[in-house]
């Protein structure tokens, strides 16, 4: 996770926005309807991560009307779905979110699953965008906003394969 905010996104490591990758057991693993999942290749490298909490975006940063429409509790977040690039386009981040997603029906108490994406990594708004529905993209706001995009994904978007290369556990 943290190769991805230095050399995906290029800001480094930023306490405010990042604790979590610090402390992932804290954010991730403790409270009980949170989860994160780790896939590892047959050599036993992490190749990707993903998580999934039950906090909903925040106002500000995030547009009122998203923060609005995805309350803390009722929505499932989607958070950190990194692959790292050597393994890109293989069905990691699918297969990973589609994980999550079960993870987030079997709770029984989301309504909703959000997630924002910077699209300024590669692959990264095409492969949102072929598994939600964008709800705000910033680079349409006066001044670009943060130039994030927000996407609503339904909960039965993707079902989990039942053969897949790559072992992934919570």
């Amino acid at each position: 996770m943290l190769d991805t905010v230095y050399h995906d996104f290029g800001t480094g490591y930023v306490p405010r926005w990042h604790g979590d990758i610090i402390d992932p057991a804290a954010a991730y693993l403790v409270p009980e309807r949170h989860t994160l999942l780790v896939a590892v290749d047959e050599d036993g490298e992490v190749v990707g991560t993903g998580a999934l909490d039950s906090r909903g975006p925040l106002h500000p940063p995030n547009p009122w009307h998203v923060a609005e429409r995805y309350p803390s509790g009722a929505t499932a977040q989607l958070r950190r779905i990194y692959v790292r690039p050597a393994h890109r386009r293989r069905g990691i981040a699918r297969r990973l979110v589609a994980e999550l997603l079960a993870f987030a029906v079997a709770d029984g108490g989301y309504r909703s699953v959000y997630l924002h994406t910077d699209p300024a990594v590669e692959g990264a708004e095409g492969f949102w965008r072929s598994v939600g529905t964008v709800v705000h993209d910033e680079r349409d706001d006066p001044g670009g906003g943060q130039g994030i995009v927000h996407f609503d994904v339904p909960l039965d978007a993707l079902l989990p394969s039942a053969v897949f290369p790559y072992l992934i556990g919570r």
